[in-house]
């Protein structure tokens, strides 16, 4: 095995924040993107290897994947950049790998399970931090209650985003939120499901939000009833209602052809000093039939740089022979302790929740 790693969409905030990781790594790393002059600029400043490559030739997309054994896809929207990288994959038994967090996107590449086994890779969305510390906590607190009936999932909302997370989610908005009852995966209207989490300075209210671990998580734990939270304060949820009021609008091409332009003059995302200043918390929970409960708070440095580190330490162990051919989740494979071995990660276990259970 050569364990040579590339990163397309190497050129974009998170992504070059995973190319300047790697680079310290003993692993060769090739930068790919579509545009030739920021591709090769990037390169050049890091001394790594750069490839221009465009998602709508499939012969180009193999070609560059010829001598690679993992992909790292950090280019958003995923629901545009996954299928063709995925199938391409397929063909040149690269490994696929992406920080996405976006539900579909998770369902889609299960659904290459079978391929992928046939031809010995894994495939495995989301080796950022929206699943790799949310699925680990998961895992920790289910091992707790081995026959958890519930887990519930909730995210502190971050002070300030990236323009590829901001774009990823205008095209997440909808008017409905999925959540797992009894294995299956159903739809809730937005805002019915608000609950009180502590995520380490007393209760906070939150709201059910479609994040993929209502999918991962099912992989990872077995757990059939699962519901994913995010923080947010009286503005953000009446901000959240309306957004879900015209989430049919914001699909129409008009309209997200000048939500893409005005997302493009945003900054690219927080600076190194802003990424110092903040943390990530989640709060996960579990329950069983007798109302046994394991609460666990997990604490890592800013998403971005926690994913930078995440998903370069996933793709080494892959690049090195460590991974489980097929759909894979990040806890499902490398287990609960994982994501402790990351720079500024703690995990706490709590008394008890804040919130109670309700099902719709």
């Amino acid at each position: 095995m050569r364990g040579r790693i590339l990163i397309y969409g190497g050129t974009g905030y998170t992504g070059r924040l995973i190319a300047e990781y790697a680079r310290n790594l003993r692993r060769a790393t090739v930068i790919a993107g579509r545009t030739e002059h920021r591709v090769l600029a990037l390169a050049a400043e890091l001394a790594l290897s750069g490839r221009v490559v465009t998602l709508d030739e499939p012969q180009a997309i193999d070609d560059a994947l010829g001598d690679i054994d993992v992909l790292i896809n950090a280019a958003s929207p995923f629901a545009r950049t996954a299928p063709p990288l995925i199938e391409a994959c397929l063909r040149t038994r690269t490994h696929y790998l992406d920080i996405t967090g976006e539900l579909p996107i998770f369902q889609s590449a299960a659904r290459y399970d079978d391929a992928a086994r046939e031809r010995g890779i894994m495939i495995m969305p989301g080796v950022g931090l929206g699943i790799v510390a949310s699925d680990c906590l998961a895992l920790h607190v289910a091992g707790r209650i081995p026959n958890a009936k519930y887990l519930r999932m909730a995210v502190l909302r971050p002070d300030s985003f990236s323009r590829g997370s901001i774009r990823s989610a205008l095209g997440l908005s909808n008017s409905q939120v999925t959540i797992r009852r009894n294995g299956r995966l159903i739809f809730v209207p937005v805002g019915r499901l608000q609950r009180v989490f502590d995520y380490g300075d007393g209760g906070r209210e939150s709201v059910a939000v479609n994040w993929a671990d209502v999918f991962t998580a099912y992989y990872s734990t077995g757990i059939r009833n699962i519901e994913a939270y995010f923080e947010a304060n009286l503005a953000s949820r009446a901000f959240y209602q309306l957004g879900a009021g015209v989430a049919d609008a914001l699909r129409l091409p008009p309209v997200e052809r000048w939500l893409d332009a005005v997302v493009r003059t945003l900054p690219d995302g927080p600076s190194a000093q802003r990424r110092q200043m903040e943390r990530c918390v989640i709060v996960a929970e579990v329950e069983d039939s007798w109302r046994q409960r394991s609460c666990a708070r997990l604490e890592t440095p800013d998403g971005y740089s926690f994913t930078a580190e995440a998903a370069t330490e996933i793709a080494t162990r892959v690049a090195g022979g460590d991974f489980r051919p097929g759909f894979q989740t990040p806890a499902g494979v490398y287990g609960a302790d994982l994501v402790l071995e990351f720079k500024g990660t703690r995990r706490e276990e709590l008394a008890d929740s804040l919130s109670a259970w309700s099902v719709p």
